[in-house]
C-alpha cells in the first residue's frame, strides 16, 4: 500500500453494531433536549455557559452542563474556555428557521408524539393497530388538529424529512402540459411551490386541512407565487377539488388504511377528466430485500398513523381496486418516486 492510500476502517464487531443500534435513543433524547430548549437559539450570538443559561431554559446548570458537553461530543457544540460552549456548524442548523427545518423535525418525531407512539410498538406488532392511539387515545391527526404549535411543527417537520424530494420530483416528471396542479393533501404547499417555481405554465390548488394549511398563504408569498394558487381547505375523505388535470398526492396514501386509501383515491378519481393523471410521490418499496430507507419508514407508518409503504406491484394492486390504471414509476434523484396513474376506461363518473 502506498503512503498515500488510506484502509477503510473495519466495521465494528456484530455484536457491537447490534448494541449501537438498539441504544441510539440515547442520541435521540439528547438532540431532543437541545432542540426543547433551543439551545441552538440561545447561542446564536455567541458562546455562553451553563450557568448563563440555565435561569432561561429553567433547567439546574450542572446537568445542563453535562447535556452541553454530551452535544460538543456529538460535533453540535464546541467547548470554549471557562466551560462556555459555541455552536458547530452542525449546531446550527438547529436554529430555529435554519434551513431544512432540524429544530422542527426533532421537536415533532423525536417528542413526545413519536416517543409515546414508539413505546407501544409490541401493541402494533400484536395487533396491527396504531402504538399512537394506545398511547394518546386519538389518531395522530385528530390529535394534531387539536394541538396547533404541534401541528407546525409536524408540517415543518415534513418539510424537513422529505426536503430533497420536491426538487427532485419537478426534475424528473415534467409538469409544463399541464393547466392545473391539484396538490391534494398539500399541507403549507412545499411540493406545489417546487412544481410551480420549475414550471410556469400551471397553475396550483392547495387542499387541506384548515388548520393545516394556515401557514400556506404566507408560504406561497414569500416565493412570489400567490397569483398562481388558490388555498381551499377541507377532507380529501369527503371530496377533492375538481377541475385539475393532474393530482399529486405527496406522502399522503402511505398515511392511511386500505379502505381510506380508497376512499381518497376515489374522490380524485371523480374530481379529474378522463384525460386527467395522478401522480403519488412516495417511497416505492423494491420488490426483493434491496435496502431501501422507505422500510423503516414504513414501520413508522404501522407504529403512528396506522398507513404502509408499497412496491410496485401492490401500488399497482390497490389502484385498479380505486378505478385507475398505473401506467409507470418514475424515480428521482431522491428516495421518493412518482407513481403515475390514470383513469382506467368507464371508472370516471
Amino acid at each position: 500500500m502506498g503512503e498515500t492510500e488510506t484502509s477503510k476502517p473495519e466495521a465494528p464487531p456484530p455484536h457491537v453494531q447490534l448494541i449501537q443500534m438498539g441504544l441510539g435513543y440515547w442520541v435521540s433524547r439528547v438532540v431532543w433536549a437541545a432542540a426543547k430548549l433551543g439551545l441552538a437559539d440561545r447561542l446564536a450570538d455567541g458562546p455562553r455557559s451553563a450557568a448563563e443559561l440555565a435561569g432561561a431554559t429553567g433547567t439546574h446548570a450542572p446537568s445542563l452542563h453535562r447535556l452541553m458537553r454530551s452535544l460538543a461530543g456529538l460535533g453540535i457544540l464546541v467547548e470554549r474556555e471557562a466551560q462556555r460552549f459555541a455552536l458547530t456548524p452542525l449546531g446550527e442548523a438547529l436554529r430555529t428557521g435554519a434551513p431544512g427545518a432540524a429544530r422542527s423535525s426533532v421537536l415533532a418525531l423525536a417528542g413526545e408524539m413519536g416517543w409515546r407512539g414508539w413505546g407501544e410498538l409490541m401493541h402494533s406488532l400484536e395487533t396491527g393497530a396504531t402504538g399512537f392511539e394506545k398511547a394518546f387515545g386519538v389518531p395522530i391527526f385528530e390529535y394534531l388538529g387539536r394541538h396547533p404549535e404541534e401541528a407546525s411543527h409536524f408540517s415543518q417537520a415534513m418539510v424537513g424529512f422529505h426536503g430533497a424530494e420536491p426538487p427532485a420530483v419537478v426534475a424528473a416528471y415534467d409538469f409544463s402540459n399541464f393547466q392545473t396542479v391539484v396538490d391534494v393533501g398539500g399541507a403549507s404547499g412545499n411540493m406545489l411551490a417546487a412544481i410551480l417555481g420549475r414550471y410556469a405554465g400551471p397553475r396550483g390548488v392547495l387542499f387541506d386541512l384548515p388548520h393545516v394549511v394556515r401557514d400556506a398563504p404566507a408560504y406561497f408569498a414569500a416565493r412570489g407565487l400567490a397569483s398562481r394558487v388558490s388555498i381551499e381547505a377541507g377532507s380529501f375523505f369527503e371530496r377533492v377539488p375538481p377541475g385539475g388535470d393532474a393530482y399529486v398526492l405527496s406522502h399522503i396514501i402511505h398515511d392511511w388504511s386500505e379502505e381510506q386509501c380508497l376512499t381518497i383515491l376515489e374522490n380524485c378519481r371523480r374530481a379529474m377528466p378522463a384525460n386527467g393523471r395522478l401522480l403519488i410521490v412516495e417511497m416505492v418499496l423494491p420488490e426483493d430485500d434491496t435496502p431501501h430507507p422507505g422500510r423503516m419508514l414504513d414501520m413508522i407508518m404501522l407504529v403512528m398513523p396506522g398507513g404502509r409503504e408499497r412496491t410496485e406491484s401492490e401500488y399497482g394492486q390497490l389502484l385498479a381496486r380505486a378505478g385507475f390504471r398505473l401506467t409507470r414509476v418514475i424515480p428521482t434523484d431522491s428516495a421518493a418516486s412518482v407513481v403515475e396513474a390514470v383513469p382506467a376506461p368507464g371508472s370516471v363518473r
